[in-house]
């Protein structure tokens, strides 16, 4: 019996995703976790795990394309001797293809009245907007770059004809239609305004407030979305938008931290499985959790109804990517040494920029850390990443002048500024926190207890 492939939802915030490409051919045997797909979301590329068995009868959606809808049809499996379905076959691309092959006049015929045909007729060179009411919402086969373009330029994609194989928008039609709005804004107004029945008017409502925003006259680059940084755009200002962000900062200094570390890294084997290099990053990570076991408080989330205590000291680390941003997490870590979380953050980070991190590598975590000592910021404060109520900000670390015993002196310092929700941490548990915080760096031995 043949069986839809769905496009799986691989992240929380995933409701669409990019299939980057099938790793089977149809014809090709598929086993319950065989790797069949690589799929894009709005944090990383992923594989797609086959979780029914069969044969991959037919591809529905190609390599490359961008904005598969979750559990929208990419596939069908059938069993081996089995063909695939004209029905199965034929759904998932019915919908896309109204606006791609007008010419089948006949197949609409039957479902609406004969005067929805004549409008049709009349207007040969506008009948894609037409479906657009009522397929906007679906799928439009297009090449992601003439989705780029098509964005760049302001236009809809539901009202350009595509040439491609199968109706497919490509870069010659965008170019086509970008040339022609100079002279076809006041024809696209007044179909719009004709028809003043239902649905009409709100479209020209809709494309009144978008031509303000179109023209930018300076020369400039445009640079397409990907998905993660929109899901990135519409999370922090989300988060700034309704966490109310509180802040304490503190100067703390470093030397005996550092001399920890170079003691430390000194003793540790080069090579072989007990090798490790610690970073400064890594005894922050240490402390950080030893910190948040001693004040659980801060471990936390907002929800209307309760405050959600974690049991498990569960640290997000910020990990800058050419995409965006993404927080790969180190679990448990007031339970770990410093050589396992060394080498832990090392693998994760390592991954998180190839793409190859799992989904629960990255999703969770009850507090995070941002760390831009390395680009020698002085001081800077880190947005919530929600649910978490708390995220440490860590500069870079500087020689300045300290009065130690009545006396100036020099010492290496940084400014930490820890950003808390306010809805669970007040300001005097914040102050306490960072306090804590400041000790235990300043007194690293502790960590090795």
């Amino acid at each position: 019996m043949a069986t839809n492939i769905l496009m799986p939802a691989l992240s929380p915030t995933m409701t669409e995703g990019t299939l980057a490409r099938w790793l089977k051919k149809e014809g090709e045997p598929v086993k319950a976790g065989d790797i069949i797909a690589e799929i894009e979301t709005d944090k990383a590329t992923m594989e797609f795990e086959a979780v029914d068995e069969g044969i991959l009868g037919k591809i529905l959606v190609q390599d490359g394309t961008e904005g598969v809808k979750v559990n929208d049809p990419i596939g069908i499996l059938v069993e081996e001797g089995e063909a695939v379905p004209e029905g199965a076959g034929a759904a998932p691309k019915a919908a896309p293809k109204p606006e791609a092959t007008p010419k089948q006049e006949a197949a609409p015929a039957s479902k609406p009245a004969s005067g929805e045909q004549q409008p049709k007729a009349a207007t040969a060179n506008e009948n894609k907007p037409a479906p657009k009411p009522a397929e906007a919402g679906d799928r439009i086969f297009a090449s992601p770059l003439a989705r780029r373009m098509a964005k760049q330029a302001g236009l809809e994609l539901s009202g350009i004809q595509g040439s491609g194989p199968n109706g497919r928008i490509v870069k010659a039609d965008i170019e086509a239609a970008a040339a022609q709005p100079k002279t076809a804004p006041a024809a696209k107004a007044a179909p719009a305004a004709g028809p003043s029945t239902s649905a009409t008017p709100a479209a020209a409502a809709a494309q009144a407030p978008k031509a303000p925003a179109a023209p930018i006259t300076a020369p400039h680059t445009a640079l397409p979305n990907s998905s993660m940084r929109k899901v990135i755009a519409r999370r922090l200002a989300e988060s700034k938008a309704t966490v109310p962000h509180f802040y304490v900062s503190m100067d703390i200094e470093l030397d005996a931290l550092l001399k920890l570390r170079a003691d430390l890294n000194s003793r540790a084997p080069k090579e072989g499985p007990g090798a490790f290099k610690l970073s400064v990053n890594d005894l922050i990570i240490k402390a950080a959790a030893r910190v948040l076991r001693q004040f659980p408080n801060v471990n936390a989330s907002w929800t209307d109804d309760a405050i959600i205590q974690y049991h498990d000291v569960d640290i997000s680390v910020a990990v800058s990517i050419p995409e965006g941003l993404i927080t790969p997490i180190v679990r448990k870590a007031d339970q770990k040494g410093l050589a396992a979380i060394s080498n832990e953050m090392k693998d994760l980070a390592a991954r998180a920029r190839s793409g190859k991190l799992k989904l629960e590598e990255f999703q969770g975590g009850g507090f995070s850390i941002s760390n831009m000592g390395m680009y020698g910021v002085t001081d800077f404060a880190a947005i919530i990443n929600p649910p978490q109520a708390g995220i440490l900000a860590v500069s870079a670390g500087q020689q300045r002048p300290v009065v130690k015993d009545g006396a100036l002196a020099i010492a290496t310092v940084m400014t930490c500024t820890l950003s808390v929700d306010h809805r669970v941490v007040d300001g005097a548990l914040a102050a306490e926190w960072i306090a804590a915080f400041k000790k235990v760096v300043e007194d690293p031995l502790s960590l090795m207890l």
